[in-house]
């Protein structure tokens, strides 16, 4: 069993920063795929990031490509996501998610979830 616990979520104007913190606890591995999904009201729930167990690999959605950036420290059993150039959409309970996937994209692919923390961005 994987517990995982988000923090880092508030509110920021638009073209600010942000940085979510994920911390595990229980069994983890370092081949477990750790990824950010995010969920606006009345929405679906949506990739955002994914990284590699090593984390040498990432994978962005095009939405965010470019402005957030995913990192993990393993010895600290934590992944980071850094959001940058916020913008109003972005608004979302972000999910932290891990599991050992093969198509990263896929929300229902992953095992273990988090409760999630609020972002929102104002105009």
């Amino acid at each position: 069993q994987v517990q995982l616990v988000e923090s880092g979520g508030g509110l920021v104007q638009a073209g600010g920063s942000l940085r979510l913190s994920c911390a595990a606890s229980g069994r983890t591995a370092n081949t477990y795929i750790m990824a950010w999904l995010r969920q606006a009201p009345g929405k679906d729930r949506e990739f955002v990031a994914a990284i590699s167990g090593s984390g040498a690999s990432t994978n962005y959605a095009g939405s965010v490509n470019g402005r957030f950036t995913i990192s993990r420290d393993n010895a600290k059993n934590t992944v980071y996501l850094q959001m940058r150039s916020l913008k109003p959409e972005d608004t979302a309970v972000y999910y932290c998610a891990a599991g050992r996937v093969v198509d990263t994209v896929i929300p229902y692919n992953y095992d273990y979830w988090g409760q999630g923390t609020q972002v929102t961005v104002s105009s």
